[in-house]
């Protein structure tokens, strides 16, 4: 099969749920993305809420309070979004490495690798009675015998023993506590469920990162993956091999990459888009195939992105950046051509829309 990349960014935007604009829930556009960077609150929001055609301020945060999302550390070592009934896939691979079991973190913690047992089961039983602050949360552990020595952790830097805890799947954040974080147990979310065998999570995570990034090439998995999980390489070739029967390559304008072959037919049949569409700084729409994919951000246009700028996609690509000032909105345009100037008008309209301000862009 031969498609273009402008037939195979298409079908991506509708994958994406951005052209057309998703009906899905805030739980099923994060599912359907795999993780929301979560570090920035208000673009994380915004990420979601480009992606459904009816959203009202605030949703994610109530999303994060019912439960219908969980927050925890994965990819790149950073806070996401995650989906408390896939999110578990992501974790799995990213504990693959069990850093805990590190000689360093050993002598740096004083928890042998057989130590973590009792020491995860007494996180859990100190988050029982509901979320905890890291400072409550250490006081806990401290006024253990075993744990004592780890008060001065929570009292200095806790960060990566939380990390830890996450990504086996002990804890997430829950919603703050008059500005300060807090923590609960993960198992006490209904919706959550658990950490798989990670020979079962890396199979599902590699298949749903086609569903929603496809076409995509193995070096594309091993980003997403390797690079943004650890999972390692020589587990991402096994899976990989072993999806070969449930895979279906594409030529996409001289480059093979592969979609799942229940999809080779939707993305065969894609139109090229015009759609216009303005995303938050480090959205996964660039996020995902790596900013390096240049189908997506042209290289000239690569250290705008990284920099976290706020992004003008046309037809799926990166073309330019906007910001806003009051209710001001001024696009700076990078691609060659002219400027789509009514489709730019028509989503300045539609973000106004979801900031509830009546925004003006400017000439």
């Amino acid at each position: 099969m031969q498609i273009t990349w402008a037939q195979a960014l298409a079908w991506r935007l509708d994958r994406h749920l951005l052209d057309p604009v998703g009906s899905e829930s805030v739980a099923g556009v994060v599912d359907r993305l795999g993780a929301v960077l979560a570090m920035d609150p208000d673009l994380a929001e915004l990420a979601v809420r480009t992606r459904r055609a009816s959203s009202q301020p605030g949703e994610l945060a109530a999303a994060l309070a019912d439960g219908s999302v969980i927050k925890a550390f994965a990819f790149r070592g950073s806070m996401h979004y995650l989906s408390p009934e896939t999110g578990g896939i992501y974790l799995a691979l990213r504990a693959a490495g069990r850093q805990w079991e590190l000689p360093s973190w050993v002598e740096h913690y004083r928890l042998t690798a057989s130590d973590w047992v009792d020491f995860r089961a007494a996180v859990r039983e100190a988050l029982s009675d509901g979320p905890s602050t890291l400072a409550e949360l250490g006081a806990a552990l401290a006024a253990q015998r075993a744990y004592r020595h780890l008060g001065p952790v929570f009292d200095d830097d806790p960060w990566t023993l939380v990390k830890a805890l996450m990504w086996q799947g002990d804890m997430s954040y829950a919603p703050s506590r008059d500005k300060q974080p807090t923590f609960q147990r993960l198992d006490g979310n209904p919706r959550w469920q658990g950490i798989p065998d990670l020979d079962d999570a890396g199979p599902r995570a590699i298949a749903a990162y086609l569903r929603t990034y496809g076409p995509a090439t193995f070096e594309h998995i091993e980003y997403w993956l390797g690079s943004g999980l650890s999972a390692g390489r020589k587990r991402l070739v096994g899976w990989w091999a072993g999806l070969a029967d449930r895979l279906a390559a594409v030529d996409v304008e001289g480059t093979t990459a592969y979609v799942l072959a229940e999809d080779a037919d939707s993305l065969e049949a894609a139109s090229p888009s015009d759609a216009v569409r303005f995303l938050p700084g480090h959205d996964q729409w660039v996020m995902g195939p790596s900013t390096k994919e240049e189908h997506v951000t042209p290289a000239s246009r690569r250290d705008v992105v990284t920099r976290k700028a706020n992004l003008v996609l046309s037809g799926g690509v990166v073309c330019g950046t906007w910001s806003r000032k009051g209710d001001d909105l001024t696009v700076t345009w990078l691609a060659d051509g002219p400027r789509p100037d009514g489709l730019l008008a028509d989503e300045t309209t539609r973000l106004g829309a979801l900031l509830e301000r009546e925004l003006r862009l400017v000439p």
